[in-house]
């Protein structure tokens, strides 16, 4: 018999090569390329042993859920989770407990403040702990297919977004900035109340109510009170760091920045100057983002970001468009150009932080001749 559309030995008669069909021999018959699968696998958990023996130290990526009575940790690598009580004086032993395991990252969400105290204690013992934004962490679960939520289940996906995305561990604020950021933070809340106060006044005195009325203002006097002495206490806390004189110095230099805009961007942007001016509108929220699919543009948009730095700027931007020359051409121009008011108020927005950012990163003041040629 001959071979067949060349293919070779395998249309030849059985007998003239093997006394048994290849598909006939028992397995410990075969040889070389015919090595049974087990044997093949044997060899492969071998070299998988020996690379992994080989290999540098693993991570160990700690996600901890944190609630106002309990703290749930969870370890990605070993699949281990275990309590803790969210307690000060339990913190030592929890510190023990991390340092046995050295981990590489221990994630936190940003949980409205209840995770401060933790953090700082973490951090100073030389953990490397990272706080994340809660949006991404649950961004991070559904894509992942847990739609299920509970306090244990949260604490494995921040390990698990630890070990996938491996977030870098930056270093925390310094107590003098939390303090900072703390008065900033209450004087945003009197501002907040007295705003709600004065609207229900103008409501009661519609209304005639005599009672309310006089209750309110007397609320108001009070909140104006406590609103005077926390600008008091800001006003010291700046004035007791030269760095913070000098950075005050250089925000008020600009034209639209005053004292409140400072004093936010010192607590709440430490970045400035340190990051690439796409870095720094993105963390801001000010970076536009694309909606595009196939042949279809929609309109770009910006969200996230710090929300209370982005108020400020926005505040501020209002400000410059009348008084800052730089800012006033650069917004008229737009507006001539057919933009919208909103959008080129954005621009604005992106253009002022962007300037701030360049003044911090060269440690110069405002020159406005340098700007409006560039304008």
């Amino acid at each position: 018999m001959v071979e067949r559309c060349g293919v070779g030995s395998f249309l030849k008669p059985w007998h003239s090569k093997f006394a048994t069909p290849v598909f006939l021999l028992k397995p410990e018959q075969l040889r070389g390329p015919f090595e049974p699968e087990s044997a093949s696998l044997g060899v492969a958990e071998q070299l998988k042993e020996k690379e992994i023996m080989s290999s540098p130290s693993l991570e160990t990526n700690i996600g901890i859920d944190i609630s106002k009575e309990m703290l749930e940790l969870a370890v990605h690598e070993t699949n281990t989770h275990w309590t803790a009580k969210h307690e000060f004086t339990e913190f030592p032993k929890l510190i023990k407990s991390l340092r046995s395991l050295t981990p590489t990252r221990i994630i936190l969400e940003a949980s409205g403040g209840l995770e401060n105290l933790l953090v700082s204690y973490l951090a100073t013992a030389g953990l490397p702990v990272i706080v994340i934004n809660p949006r991404q962490a649950r961004d991070f679960a559904r894509a992942t297919g847990q739609l299920a939520k509970t306090d244990r289940l949260d604490a494995f996906v921040l390990a698990q977004l630890g070990a996938t995305l491996k977030p870098a561990v930056r270093p925390l604020k310094s107590v003098e900035t939390q303090e900072l950021e703390a008065l900033v933070t209450r004087r945003a809340q009197l501002v907040e109340m007295l705003t709600a106060e004065r609207l229900r006044l103008q409501q009661a005195q519609q209304q005639r109510r005599q009672s309310i009325i006089r209750d309110v203002k007397a609320h108001i006097s009070w909140l104006q009170k406590r609103l005077d002495q926390g600008e008091h206490d800001l006003s010291q806390l700046l004035r007791s760091s030269p760095l913070w004189r000098e950075t005050d110095e250089r925000l008020q230099s600009v034209p639209g920045v005053g004292p409140v805009t400072s004093l936010v961007l010192i607590a709440e942007l430490p970045e400035l100057g340190h990051l690439s001016n796409k870095q720094i509108v993105a963390l801001c929220g000010l970076a536009p983002h694309a909606r595009d699919s196939g042949k279809w543009h929609g309109k770009r948009t910006t969200r996230g970001g710090r929300a209370r730095v982005r108020a400020t700027l926005y505040m501020a931007t209002l400000v410059a468009t009348k008084y800052n020359l730089v800012i006033k051409t650069f917004y008229r121009r737009l507006l001539q150009a057919g933009k919208q008011k909103k959008v080129a108020l954005t621009a604005c927005m992106r253009k002022l932080l962007v300037t701030l950012n360049a003044m911090f990163r060269n440690h110069t003041s405002w020159q406005p001749s340098r700007f409006v040629s560039g304008a």
